[in-house]
């Protein structure tokens, strides 16, 4: 973070596409081609793990640490590969461009997939990506065949035998099941071969990925599956204790999310090795890592079970400098940003400072009380951080002030600005702002770069409906926008 850099955050479902899902397909190089107009030197995502249906769709609810999710295969990619022609495409649902139907999507991919994957014929490439992910994608392939073969129930309903991985018991399943698991393993070559393509032309237009890691593992996922010595769960192997977080900005009875917590004295015990292989996997995706929940590997709010909210829970240390001084000595250059929104103690800032890594700051929460000192108002940021309008945990900036303000908060607004403003104008203006300050990345949501509402909003954390749907409408970055970002990018001397 020597230079000052700019960039924004979209999510790659967000992305235009004629397939009713963003996709790793030509609009996501033509928005990096955009990017690499506006000078803009990173691109900002959300996890790109298969993601469940049960779980809303959401980035952060996955079936696997290391698996891609294939509704981002783009179906424009395998014409090209020629896995599938583009009579094959057709007939197309009538999908709507605005948001994203997942079941829509996922069963039209599902189809064309299967096409792709009748004509496809073992390469030495498809052959040497097994050998290099064998570690995760043999259990993957496999978890995934029996979840089909027990009509979706959670892994700690299977039969004992193989709940409890004995290894014979796998060892035939493995044999029985092993044209759908080489189904999967086709699925994820393909993500992973555009994927690393996609990669390759951001870097050479002079763009770093710079994606995001759940803290949390989902209990119905192969990694809980492999490693239940490393959560905390009961003797059926079901979550004992859950996360969450306590009553804050989004909820007044907390954010029960539900994902079982690490048993960080075995996680220790076993030298951190799963932890490693995963921020492994994900250095090799992204550029810059932002590890979503950051005070979680410092301490952690544990709430039990049977809990109907996260009102009861409590605050339980982690081992967060034996964890990081092992990740250093494992990845010397550790390129992570914290995710430090919410309630941060004096023990997480310590830990940032102590490892030099970066923060964030969002200017949609700086003006909610009358306090000079307040730590997201420009003034007070140190250099070493990432300050952002907002969030895709937030309202959008023009969302923020028709939905969300007080008359009080938009007094102190202008009052800091040294002049009132219209609703079509905040966006702009926290951009400014953002753009200005000593932060050392600027990171602005595309929402805002566009000055559109709350109806563009991505996530409303205490909300299980209508999230992680926005897309871009084809065409709806013009040439006035795409003018303004560059002429901002040379003002402020970001890049």
């Amino acid at each position: 973070m020597a230079d000052r850099k700019c960039g924004i955050l979209l999510h790659i479902s967000s992305l235009p596409s004629p397939y009713g899902i963003g996709d790793l397909g030509p609009e996501a190089y033509r928005f990096a081609d955009f990017l690499a107009h506006t000078k803009q030197s990173l691109w900002q995502i959300l996890p790109i793990n298969e993601t469940m249906c049960g779980g809303n769709n959401s980035p952060y609810h996955s079936i696997s640490a290391f698996a891609g999710n294939p509704l981002l295969i783009s179906p424009d990619k395998l014409v090209e590969e020629g896995l599938i022609s583009k009579k094959d495409l057709q007939p197309v649902p009538d999908f709507t461009i605005e948001k994203v139907d997942y079941s829509l999507v996922a069963s039209y991919k599902e189809r064309i997939l299967n096409l792709a994957y009748e004509r496809f014929k073992k390469t030495d490439e498809f052959e040497g990506f097994c050998q290099e992910n064998e570690d995760w994608l043999e259990d993957f392939t496999l978890f995934k065949s029996l979840k089909s073969r027990f009509s979706g129930k959670a892994w700690s309903e299977w039969p004992s035998q193989i709940r409890d991985r004995d290894e014979n018991a796998l060892k035939a399943l493995r044999e029985e099941l092993s044209p759908e698991m080489q189904k999967e393993k086709f699925l994820q070559f393909i993500f992973y071969r555009q994927w690393f393509s996609f990669k390759e032309y951001c870097h050479q237009k002079g763009i770093r990925i710079f994606g995001d890691m759940a803290i949390y593992m989902e209990h119905d996922s192969v990694d809980v599956w492999k490693n239940p010595h490393l959560f905390k769960l009961d003797k059926n192997r079901n979550p004992a204790f859950v996360s969450g977080v306590p009553p804050d900005y989004f909820s007044k009875t907390g954010q029960l999310w539900g994902h079982p917590v690490y048993n960080w004295q075995a996680v220790k015990k076993n030298q951190f090795a799963w932890w490693i292989k995963r921020v492994e996997q994900n250095l090799r995706l992204y550029d810059l890592v932002r590890i979503d929940h950051f005070r979680g590997l410092v301490a952690y709010w544990q709430v039990r079970a049977e809990e109907p909210t996260a009102i009861k829970g409590k605050w339980i240390k982690a081992v967060p400098v034996d964890f990081l001084n092992t990740l250093k000595k494992r990845f010397p250059k550790l390129p992570i940003i914290a995710e430090d929104l919410g309630i941060i103690t004096p023990d997480v800032t310590e830990v940032m400072n102590r490892f030099g890594i970066p923060g964030m700051r969002v200017l949609l929460f700086a003006f909610g009380e009358d306090n000079p000192n307040h730590p997201y108002l420009p003034e007070n940021f140190v250099p070493n951080c990432i300050v952002y309008t907002g969030t895709h945990d937030t309202n959008t900036a023009r969302g923020w002030f028709e939905k969300e303000t007080s008359e009080e908060d938009k007094q102190r607004l202008f009052k800091y600005l040294g002049k009132n403003l219209s609703a079509e104008e905040v966006s702009w203006e926290l951009i400014t702002l953002a753009m200005n300050s000593v932060a050392q990345m600027a990171i602005i949501p595309m929402q805002d770069i566009l000055g559109l509402g709350e109806e563009a909003r991505m996530n409303k954390p205490a909300g299980s409906e209508g999230n992680w749907l926005w897309r871009l409408r084809p065409g709806q970055i013009g040439d006035l926008v795409t003018e303004k970002m560059l002429n901002m990018t040379r003002s402020f001397e970001r890049g």
